[in-house]
């Protein structure tokens, strides 16, 4: 049987479709995901095992594609490429966690670390090179000067507000105000008390005995 032009068009569209549809990854439910995932697991730690960390990612990978709700992969993911050194690769997994679960502790404290670290590597890069080689404060001007061309601001660390200003002004002010008054308190006065006079020795007892000061002479 003869197929036309357009016939033959026809059917190499739905030879496409069909072999699109193939292609794409159908939804697991989520109990054969979880068995999956746990299989894969179990996978990556062999070949953790066997220092095979790039197969290992790509185990992962895939599992993150077929789950593209679960964080699990990505967890696993940024804890491996940190282990390795790859802190660039382990800021973007964490991030992935981070979306998927915003509370996520690893994740924060992957990406954190990570964030440190390269940043870390990138001042001692800067560090090392050959024009700073002089003081320490020779070489903080220097290295400041390198960030401020690399990043292209004159400034590093911009000057305060006036919102700022103000309101460290209102600080010292109110702590000068407070030691004023700690000044300017009283000090509580110390009540001097005369001895008591000796029973029957006051004035009043001299005059009932009948003798003065000058009694003596009597």
């Amino acid at each position: 049987m003869k197929i036309g032009i357009r016939g033959k068009a026809v059917v190499l569209a739905m030879a496409v479709l069909v072999t699109g549809c193939a292609s794409t990854p159908q939804k697991m439910s989520q109990d054969d995901y979880s068995q999956y995932l746990k299989t894969t697991t179990a996978q990556v730690d062999q070949l953790l095992g066997e220092s095979k960390r790039d197969e290992a990612v790509g185990l992962l990978s895939k599992a993150a594609e077929l789950g593209p709700e679960s964080k699990e992969p990505w967890v696993r993911i940024a804890r491996i490429q940190f282990d390795g050194g790859k802190y660039g690769e382990a800021i973007v997994a964490a991030g992935e966690v981070l979306q998927r679960d915003p509370a996520d502790r690893v994740a924060k404290s992957v990406r954190a670390v990570s964030g440190l670290r390269v940043a870390t590597e990138s001042l001692a890069d800067l560090r090392n090179d050959t024009e700073m080689t002089g003081s320490a404060r020779g070489d903080a001007v220097a290295l400041a000067k390198v960030m401020r061309e690399s990043l292209g601001e004159s400034v590093l660390i911009p000057p305060p507000s006036p919102e700022e200003l103000e309101a460290r002004r209102l600080e010292e002010e109110r702590e000068r105000n407070l030691k004023q008054k700690a000044k300017a308190k009283p000090k509580a006065r110390v009540k001097k008390t005369l001895p008591a006079a000796s029973a029957g020795q006051g004035p009043a007892a001299t005059a009932a005995n009948g003798s003065g000061p000058f009694g003596a002479l009597k």
